[in-house]
């Protein structure tokens, strides 16, 4: 995946290791996140060549500083005839069965066996010193018409990281092959820092011109946004010195406190609504079992005046009632 110098460093636990080997402390310890066979880095480089093929399509590429061969592998499956080379034994050990014929192990500083429709150099020139990177660059430009760069220019923290420069260093020396940068091709998917390399026969006026007209855009769309910027700011202190932003703020704090007052006094208004009806709901349920006993004696009642031993009683009383009645 990366070349560098043949010099030797101590990890934390005093372990002598060979920066050229980039065996497994390397992959586990070293690249962010450990480097292996998992979904997350299939996905990552099955993305990148998704957006390779849909962009770029290329019918042939060479992945230089393939790793564990990822990106071969995920070329070749989507139908581009891909190869891989890493300086690295370990990394070439573990491709995958599907691309060990079409990886192997060598140095960047060596001549490529091909040309190639594209060729990706995904964070490798970094790794390697000034002068075997000067070589490298020489291969890789003899190898395509097409190199697409990506060197972090920032990460120095990385211990195998022995030659990190700007961006304009490194087209700078492309350029010193014929290959200048497509301005017009975004390759953010990539890394914000990467760069499509074309081999170009344009004359230098045309280049000036077309490097000069992306310049000119972003320098516009960076004066309108602090143009911005500074409006607002403005606007801001004008708020702030006259009181209107403290008056604002008064005001939406004395508006949600009358809210607040207002829900209070609302659900204190519910409640004695509530035990109100809960009386009512009492009353009610007492006037009707009052109502169903006084039914239930009525009932009673009927079923007296309606039976046999009334009437016949009341016969009997009628009589003795005119026995006894005066004249």
């Amino acid at each position: 995946m990366h070349e560098t110098d043949d010099c030797e460093t101590r990890d934390p636990h005093g372990r002598e290791r060979d920066r050229l080997s980039f065996g497994p402390y390397y992959f586990e310890h070293d690249c962010g996140r450990p480097y292996e066979r998992n979904d997350h880095w299939l996905g990552f480089f099955g993305d990148i060549a998704d957006q390779i093929i849909e962009r770029l399509h290329p019918t042939s590429a060479l992945d230089a500083g393939c790793a564990w061969g990822f990106l071969v592998e995920s070329l070749r499956k989507r139908g581009v005839a891909a190869w891989g080379v890493d300086v690295s034994e370990y990394a070439i050990s573990r491709v995958d069965d599907s691309v060990t014929d079409y990886c192997w192990q060598g140095s960047l500083t060596d001549p490529l066996p091909q040309r190639y429709d594209l060729v990706t150099c995904i964070e490798v020139l970094e790794h390697m010193p000034p002068s075997d990177t000067e070589v490298a660059i020489t291969n890789l430009c003899t190898a395509s018409d097409r190199i697409l760069v990506s060197s972090t220019p920032f990460d120095y923290a990385e211990p195998t990281h022995v030659n990190v420069k700007p961006p304009e260093d490194w087209s700078a020396a492309f350029a010193r092959h014929g290959f200048v940068r497509d301005v017009d091709f975004d390759v953010s998917f990539l890394t914000p820092w990467a760069v499509l390399y074309e081999r170009s026969d344009k004359s230098l006026p045309e280049i000036v011109r077309t490097y000069d007209r992306v310049y000119w855009r972003l320098k516009d769309e960076q004066h309108q946004l602090r143009e911005s910027v500074l409006t607002l700011q403005a606007r801001l202190e004008e708020i702030t010195r006259s009181g209107g932003l403290v008056e604002a703020t008064r005001r939406t704090e004395a508006e949600n406190l009358r809210l607040a007052e207002a829900l209070l006094a609302t659900r204190d208004t519910v409640i004695r609504h509530e035990a109100k009806l809960g009386e009512a709901i009492g009353e009610a349920r007492r006037l009707e079992a009052e109502l169903t006993r006084y039914q239930a004696r009525m009932e009673q009642l009927d079923a007296i005046l309606g039976s046999k031993s009334w009437r016949i009683g009341g016969a009997l009383h009628r009589l003795l009632t005119r026995r006894h009645r005066p004249g």
